[in-house]
């Protein structure tokens, strides 16, 4: 069996996209995708994410048949250790790709996700900006007890994914300190499950985002380091994590309907940001630009006789 594929970067977060399988799910749509890789071919995340093809930073897009006709494509993304439910760095690469291969050009494109449909605007200088999904501050200012560190405060937030956002505590945010940080916002996020802490509907917090000033010479309002499920760090500012924080910033009035602002990751990559208001009361569309390169074209043999064909795991 081959696996064609095309991977990209978005500030430094990489992206594989499969664009040639064996795989047909039985129904369209981005939800109906994810149940039948997660149910019945998870062996395809595995061979692609994991080693020996693959490492925990990659996150993989399987590209469908949406329920929606207005949307180019359907997506369904997944790491190392399972299946996401909304990426925008991950989107940016899709959009990437697919101006690449020559099925979309300049424009607006609607792709639908597992989370709902976002709307991509891929420019003639190759940037795109992404109109997420609705994203709000679901709790203010939760305490958590973590081991080690002590009593943390912060904020869940949806952003397309649950996370806990921190400021300045724990860690300095700089690259140096990526070891100290994995291990700090592991502890609150393993320190959020056992207490039973969660998003809404009892929703598994599953990203831990920490914030600090910019180091010297990042040209950004604020610097982060988002640990991801499966111990990886995002390298990108994190798409779903600075909805998330957008919406945190509007709730508490500290950034305007329109007003820019520039998320950095820890490795000093930036994503341009603003929303727009919704109806309901609390809700935004969050709005990220960013730019993804492409890197390579692999097709990717799965040899029965290899005994980890579909990658190196427990």
């Amino acid at each position: 069996m081959t696996i064609s594929v095309i991977d990209s970067h978005t500030g430094g977060e990489p992206t594989r996209a499969v664009i040639d399988s064996e795989l047909t799910p039985p129904e369209p749509g981005a939800l109906a995708a994810r149940d039948f890789l997660s149910r019945e071919h998870d062996w395809l995340r595995r061979a692609l994410i994991l080693e020996p093809r693959g490492f925990e930073a990659i996150v993989g897009a399987y590209l469908c048949k949406p329920t929606d006709q207005t949307c180019v494509t359907g997506v369904v993304f997944f790491n190392n250790v399972s299946y996401l439910n909304g990426c925008l760095h991950g989107t940016i690469g899709v959009v990437a790709i697919l101006a690449h291969t020559g099925e979309i050009s300049v424009g607006v494109h609607r792709i639908e996700t597992p989370s709902g449909v976002v709307t991509a605007t891929l420019a003639a200088d190759g940037s795109v900006t992404v109109n997420n999904v609705p994203s709000y501050r679901f709790r203010e200012s939760q305490e958590v007890e973590v081991p080690g560190h002590g009593l943390v405060t912060g904020d869940i937030a949806w952003g397309g994914n649950w996370f806990f956002l921190i400021q300045d505590q724990g860690p300095e945010v700089c690259f140096s300190e990526i070891e100290a940080l994995t291990h700090f916002t592991s502890a609150v996020g393993q320190a959020l499950t056992e207490q039973g802490i969660t998003g809404a509907d009892g929703e598994l917090i599953d990203h831990i985002e920490t914030f600090g000033s910019p180091n010297e010479g990042v040209d950004a309002d604020s610097q982060n380091f988002v640990l991801c499920p499966g111990r990886a760090y995002d390298r990108s500012p994190c798409g779903t994590g600075t909805s998330a924080k957008l919406a945190c910033l509007a709730a508490s009035g500290k950034l305007a309907e329109g007003e820019l602002w520039k998320q950095a990751s820890i490795i000093g990559t930036v994503f341009e940001c603003q929303f727009l208001n919704l109806p309901e009361e609390g809700m935004i569309t969050p709005i990220i630009s960013g730019k993804a390169h492409i890197t390579g074209k692999s097709t990717f043999v799965l040899d029965p006789e290899d005994p980890f064909k579909f990658g190196i795991s427990p």
